[in-house]
């Protein structure tokens, strides 16, 4: 046999077995009705968090005018950057637990007599308070975010809180006003969001709900700010499914709140009871369906926790905000177990699309979230080492997502085919549309199977689109993730696997993918 007949019968019989191998796409039908929006998706849906925990603040936006890290004012410029391109909307500060042991008076007058105190919630390290109320502040305006402040009530009193916001609101010649300007800001600030104290059921007080809704009351009554700068009010919800909690409070106190907080972590034990998280590296498959299956329940607790609110507030009125959310693995090994910090991979980045595909979802009630944390904490967007830096496949998920902020959500309908391994099962395709800000259409489709493609088959009720514009995030492991020495191995890409036919639009999405596009 000739050697040329031979060589195309090799690679005719390579490219059958490839083919061969490669796993026939699921099939899914997705349906976007265009011609009835829905609410607007608030631009909060997609907000930060940032608490005196680890290496959040200090090394990681925080390093000091004399760092040799280059900075400006001592915000370190790479994140800087990273955080602007990401539009961060609102940011959440400074805490979480430490919020109520933090005493706003010793974050502010000059940096090198401001006490140092033990921070006994995260790792018992010395809490130098280099970064307090003016260096929030500044930050925010930087970025460009609103502000949302978390007050002291577990060992805090109202006056304390009743005289913060007076420091940082007031345009009087009063005492505290004064204070302010001696510090070395004259024009007041805006507190565009004030939580009354953080997870009270647990560090923030040890309350039951009765108790914390009537000390609710009484710090929602003493913050007191200029007219046209009145901060949203926000009374502190359950962990979860606590919606006794819910019930409790939404019926004592919800003439005085503005929005109501719900915090929820994907955890692969699925409860804070089971102390075993799991890596955030060295994990199966069935580590991964999991993880999954635990972050797709927040969908029924938003509803169950809306349904309660809607007794009580059937007009909506009242916000509901996500103001934890995110991954919780265990440490990395080797560092500190109360800095919480973990790696971020691919894994994190489907969890990241299916949260807020499901937050998009419920726009007519939830109108604020927050991630847990911003930098170098448990679900991260950025990761710091000294003068290294990098951002993580949620970060990039984020990113991806700019153009949901304050778009017209569109209903759809799906239907999609079960990822199942063993007894577990989640749906394989994961999609939300919504009208963006420039009349374009924008899709988010995220396929949960680590291991097949999926075809999802788009029609638009209401409207035509001929273009598209898209990019995927997509790796081949499961594990997946930047380091410091390979920052750039799972980033976005242009998406090409979207294509018109007839009055449809087919989307090949690659296995354990989210995928994110302009539709014009």
């Amino acid at each position: 046999m000739p050697k040329k007949i031979l060589l195309a019968i090799v690679a005719a019989l390579s490219c059958a077995a490839h083919a061969a191998s490669k796993p026939e796409p699921v099939s899914a039908q997705l349906t976007i009705r265009a011609d009835q929006p829905g609410p607007t998706i608030d631009a909060n849906l997609y907000g930060q968090f940032m608490e005196h925990l680890g290496r959040n603040v200090y090394e990681g936006i925080w390093v000091g005018e004399d760092s040799k890290i280059p900075n400006t004012h001592g915000y370190r410029n790479d994140v800087l950057a990273a955080l602007k391109k990401l539009q961060v909307p609102v940011l959440r500060w400074p805490g979480g637990c430490f919020a109520d042991e933090y005493h706003w008076r010793d974050g502010i007058g000059p940096r090198d007599k401001r006490p140092h105190r033990v921070n006994t919630y995260w790792g018992g390290v010395i809490e130098p308070n280099t970064f307090g109320t003016h260096e929030f502040f500044e930050l925010a305006e930087m970025l460009g975010a609103k502000t949302y402040l978390a007050v002291n009530v577990g060992s805090g009193t109202v006056q304390e809180t009743s005289d913060w916001v007076e420091y940082i609101t007031s345009p009087s010649e009063s005492t505290l006003a004064k204070e302010r300007r001696a510090n070395g800001r004259d024009k007041p600030w805006k507190i565009d969001y004030i939580g009354v104290g953080n997870e009270p059921w647990g560090c923030g007080g040890d309350m039951n709900p009765d108790y914390y809704a009537s000390e609710y009351k009484k710090y929602a009554l003493n913050i007191k700010t200029p007219r046209e700068s009145r901060p949203i009010k926000v009374a502190s919800g359950p962990y979860g499914d606590g919606y006794e909690w819910t019930e409790t409070v939404m019926k004592n106190a919800v003439k005085q709140m503005d929005a109501y907080s719900l915090h929820y972590y994907t955890l692969p034990s699925g409860s804070f009871e089971k102390p075993k998280k799991g890596p955030a590296l060295t994990f199966t498959e069935a580590d991964w369906i999991i993880t999954l299956k635990y972050t797709l329940d927040i969908d029924e607790m938003v509803k169950k926790h809306s349904a309660i609110m809607d007794k009580y507030d059937p007009q909506k009125r009242v916000g509901l905000y996500v103001d934890e959310w995110g991954t919780w693995y265990d440490v990395e090994p080797g560092t500190n177990p109360g800095f919480l910090f973990q790696q971020n991979t691919m894994r994190d980045a489907v969890v990241a699309g299916l949260n807020l595909n499901t937050f998009q979802k419920h726009a007519d009630r939830v109108r604020m979230t927050n991630i847990a944390q911003m930098i170098n904490v448990l679900q991260a967007m950025v990761l710091t080492d000294k003068e290294k830096m990098l951002v993580t496949p949620t970060y990039h998920v984020f990113e991806m997502y700019k153009p949901f902020q304050n778009s017209t959500f569109l209903p759809s309908e799906l239907t999609a085919p079960e990822y199942r391994l063993g007894e577990v099962a989640v749906p394989s395709v994961s999609a939300s549309a919504a009208r963006a800000k420039d009349g374009s259409l924008v899709l988010s489709l995220v396929n949960t199977d680590p291991n097949k493609p999926a075809r999802v088959t788009v029609k638009i009720q209401g409207a035509v689109a001929k273009k598209i514009n898209a990019r995927v995030l997509t790796t081949d492991a499961m594990n997946a993730h930047n380091t410091f020495d390979s920052p750039e191995a799972v980033k976005p890409a242009a998406f090409n696997g979207g294509k018109l036919k007839g009055d449809s639009w087919v989307f090949d999405l690659p296995s354990k993918s989210v995928v994110v596009a302009t539709l014009n």
